[in-house]
């Protein structure tokens, strides 16, 4: 059984990850939409800046996030002032976080799933009157569907795994920013605290392994969606 304090690590992991992946979703998708579909000069670097955190060691992501997004960032200074909202040791910078490092992963997945759509299925919903974005509503989107939520769970499985950036940029707050990975880091520097490194860490796989599981189902159904659409 978890401890209270365990049980809020794990609450808060969820929360943080869950609002990461609210806010990440319709960046990830329009981005993935942009590189599946669209033609334009610097569409390789977009590519490269997009995959960007997949390479970099994760601290590096989290000091350009803090000179981005830091009481004194452009960009800090412009969600303080407008939206009252703040990153520095509090669980939204976590969010944000987990937000960035797992958004490549996201956008790969919608990417190869909006790639596989058949267009002639577009241009014949077309052909037969559907509107433009009618035809994204009620073909693309579905058949790309399984592809989305694939990107989603294992965004979720990253951002629940994020350690690195995390740390740098929100610091290793229990009860703020304290998630999964920086509590195991936290209990591994206490002696006698080898119950609950297991514990945290069996949850954790647990997590993972359900998510991995998971987006591994939703790709084999988003293939076999495509060749049952392409025949």
């Amino acid at each position: 059984m978890l401890t209270p304090e365990e049980w809020q690590v794990l609450v808060l992991s969820l929360k943080v990850s869950g609002v990461a992946m609210g806010a990440a979703l319709p960046i990830a998708f329009a981005l993935a939409w942009m590189l599946a579909r669209w033609r334009f000069p610097g569409k390789v670097l977009l590519d490269a800046l997009v995959h960007l955190p997949l390479v970099l060691p994760p601290v590096v992501t989290g000091w350009l996030l803090l000179i981005a997004f830091g009481t004194n960032g452009p960009l800090g200074r412009f969600f303080a002032d407008w939206l009252g909202l703040t990153f520095i040791f509090r669980w939204t910078g976590a969010a944000l976080a987990a937000a960035v490092m797992a958004l490549p992963l996201m956008v790969r997945a919608m990417r190869l799933s909006i790639e596989a759509v058949d267009r002639r299925l577009e241009s014949a919903a077309r052909t037969l009157g559907a509107g433009r974005w009618r035809t994204f509503a009620s073909v693309t989107l579905p058949l790309a569907m399984p592809g989305v939520l694939a990107g989603l769970v294992l965004g979720l499985a990253r951002s629940i795994g994020e350690f690195g950036a995390t740390i740098t940029f929100a610091s290793n707050i229990p009860g703020e920013t304290q998630t999964l990975p920086l509590a195991i880091y936290s209990a591994l520097q206490m002696p006698g605290s080898e119950w609950q490194v297991t514990r945290l860490a069996v949850l954790s796989i647990l997590v993972s392994v359900v998510a991995l599981v998971a987006s591994e189902w939703l790709a084999r159904r988003s293939g076999q969606g495509s060749a049952h659409h392409a025949l």
